[in-house]
């Protein structure tokens, strides 16, 4: 008897304890919300969270108004600039890939997980790219189209481009560019490289030493050492190394003109000061330097050599 009641006086006591545990930490825990400091801190963490909201619903405003209307010009411009804001969102995902399996009852968190981020991805960018098309061009495709990719191919159907007229339009524009010597030779190089890579998306791959050759052809005569330079060389250049080379020939052709025009003005100035300089002697200087003038084939004064009758008899 005696130790089943110490045993009873003992739970009982812990029970006590246990209780003015919970209580003092319900007071802890009201205390701290009863702290001014504390109330600060949780308000600025509230103006925060809604700062960081209002920034990310403008950001997200900014990127889909960035996107240019579609019309009948800029197809190629608005899709680049769809498929841009929608990676910069992280919804290009229905773009990327299939639509996953509908999870069902034996499929795992993962693929729920996976099959919800597909569908948002989706539908968010659906209503973007809807947004910034007509509804002439809107209508032209069927309401049956639920997925973003599918929209996006039928929409470029409608400005799908006869493959050899463009072939021809640009090989056309290839052959006869020219570098006019104004302007950054590294871009028009370049460009000319941008035109070889849309011709090679077209199934129309143009080599890299007939590339180089078409560079080197369209250059200004002021280029002839380069050329030259260049076919007398056995080893082949690559393209970067090409506008290497072209950058480096450019500087060294601004500095010999920079020099040519500070000569050609230095002996303009030269001659004008010869000519001021004759215009300001008066004529007795002028009879005196003739008088002073001798002949050198007969040492006679008054006359040079080219004017001395003995030396033409």
């Amino acid at each position: 008897m005696e130790e089943s009641f110490s045993n009873e006086r003992g739970q009982r006591g812990r029970g006590r304890g246990q209780g003015q545990g919970q209580v003092q930490g319900r007071e802890r825990g009201r205390g701290g919300c009863n702290n001014n400091e504390d109330k600060r801190e949780y308000s600025a963490y509230g103006r925060g969270g809604a700062t960081q909201g209002q920034a990310s619903v403008s950001i997200i405003s900014a990127n889909i108004n960035s996107i240019p209307m579609l019309n009948g010009t800029n197809f190629k411009d608005w899709k680049e600039n769809i498929e841009i804001v929608l990676g910069c969102m992280d919804l290009d995902l229905a773009l990327r890939s299939e639509q996953p399996a509908s999870f069902t009852d034996a499929s795992s968190p993962d693929d729920m997980k996976n099959f919800e981020k597909w569908d948002r991805s989706n539908r968010m960018s659906l209503m973007i790219i809807k947004y910034s098309i007509p509804e002439a061009f809107r209508g032209a495709v069927s309401e049956e189209i639920t997925k973003a990719k599918e929209f996006l191919a039928e929409i470029e159907k409608c400005f799908a481009k006869n493959d050899k007229a463009e072939t021809s339009a640009l090989l056309q524009s290839l052959v006869s560019m020219k570098y006019k010597g104004k302007g950054n030779i590294r871009e028009y190089i370049m460009e000319m490289s941008l035109i070889a890579s849309k011709l090679k998306a077209l199934k129309l791959e143009l080599s890299d030493d007939l590339l180089m050759h078409l560079v080197l052809i369209s250059l200004p005569a002021q280029y002839g050492r380069f050329k030259v330079s260049y076919n007398c060389q056995k080893e082949k250049w690559t393209l970067n190394e090409l506008i290497s080379y072209c950058v480096q020939e450019e500087e060294r052709l601004k500095q010999d003109r920079t020099k040519s025009a500070y000569l050609a003005s230095t002996s303009k100035d030269n001659g004008k000061k010869r000519k001021n300089i004759e215009a300001a002697k008066g004529p007795a200087q002028k009879k005196q330097q003739q008088d002073n003038d001798s002949c050198f084939f007969c040492n006679k004064p008054r006359h040079v050599k080219k004017d001395c009758t003995k030396y033409h008899t």
